[in-house]
């Protein structure tokens, strides 16, 4: 046996539109329960039941991962009452699945981002310990990128507050009075990638996260667009499947 919900907040929470779109679905008799087409929202279903929605099976799927391009602008949090968030990119179709952001993005920082409701990937993924890299597209200004700041980042900068990095890999793309580069870090300490480079007397005019574990960032999605994860996606991640 599955789990006991109400059917508007199954097809809703399985991305299928909003509770008010499953609605207006029932009342237009284009949602099916093990055959038998439903004529109210309240009812409680089984998730293991066969469900159709506009003639598409509803599956299950205890844990969901949406991967968005996220646009400069945005903070990474549900809901803010200054700032836009990215939840106001997604609107209502998962919010009510419990859906938070998983490695956060500072709000001038565009790139890719994990929402997901797996408490448990997100801790992972987070942790120093598990070590999971995420890379950035670093643009610079204050000169080149020399062998010198190559090695501080690998044995490990030490930023302003006298915390000691973990060790960084660099690999510059170009060099000049713009400067441009690949970083990728296995922690994410406040602001640290601009705090990495302030280190070495260079200042960040552009950033962008192209890379998480082994996902990298969908280049088909423009800025503010999103998508669900896939399985092989999410073997990516590190996630596992349920």
């Amino acid at each position: 046996m599955g789990e006991k919900m109400r059917v508007d907040k199954f097809i809703s929470n399985m991305g299928f539109g909003s509770r008010k779109d499953i609605k207006e679905f029932i009342k237009k008799k284009k949602i099916t329960v093990n055959g038998e087409v439903i004529k109210k929202s309240d009812i409680y279903i089984d998730t293991d039941d066969e469900i159709f929605c506009c003639g598409q099976r509803v599956v299950y799927e205890k844990y969901i991962y949406i991967m968005m391009n996220k646009p400069v602008g945005y903070v990474s949090a549900n809901e803010d009452k200054r700032e836009k968030t990215v939840f106001d990119l997604i609107g209502n179709e998962y919010r009510k699945n419990e859906l938070f952001v998983a490695g956060r993005l500072d709000k001038d920082t565009e790139g890719l981002l994990i929402i997901t409701n797996n408490g448990k990937f997100a801790h992972n993924m987070l942790s120093p310990k598990k070590h999971v890299d995420k890379t950035y597209f670093v643009r610079i200004e204050g000169g080149v990128i020399s062998d010198a700041d190559i090695d501080s980042f690998s044995s490990g900068i030490v930023i302003d507050g006298g915390y000691k990095c973990k060790p960084a890999k660099i690999e510059v793309l170009e060099n000049g009075d713009i400067s441009e580069s690949l970083l990728t870090i296995s922690e994410g300490k406040f602001h640290q990638v601009k705090r990495m480079f302030e280190a070495v007397g260079k200042k960040v005019i552009f950033l962008k996260r192209v890379k998480i574990g082994e996902l990298c960032l969908d280049e088909s999605l423009e800025k503010g667009d999103f998508k669900l994860l896939n399985d092989d996606e999410v073997r990516l991640i590190g996630a596992e499947l349920e």
